[in-house]
């Protein structure tokens, strides 16, 4: 699990990211043979990695970037809003467990 202030962080990265992805569509349509499309993925995936630790998911995300067209689609935003966070306890709630 990652602290909660982590993944608002990873988050505001994921989401420009997509953001840049889709307002910039011709340059990044190609996936991997894009240049600027493979630049971008890696230094949002180094963003992701130091932000958030190692993620199996990451590698996940990083693959489907890759694919031709799928750009389009905010794959970085949901690997991020896909992972579980922290909840901080609350002074004085007992937590009662699942169920």
């Amino acid at each position: 699990m990652v602290t909660a202030r982590r993944k608002k962080i990873a988050l505001a990265i994921a989401a420009l990211a997509d953001a840049i992805q889709i307002g910039l569509f011709p340059a990044f349509a190609e996936g991997a043979l894009s240049i600027p499309d493979d630049a971008l993925d890696a230094i949002v995936a180094l963003a992701l990695l130091v932000t958030l630790g190692w993620r199996w998911r990451l590698v996940g995300a990083l693959a489907l970037e890759l694919v031709p067209g799928v750009a389009l689609f905010p794959s970085w935003t949901l690997f991020v809003a896909t992972l579980p966070a922290e909840v901080p306890l609350i002074p004085g709630v007992v937590d009662a467990g699942p169920g």
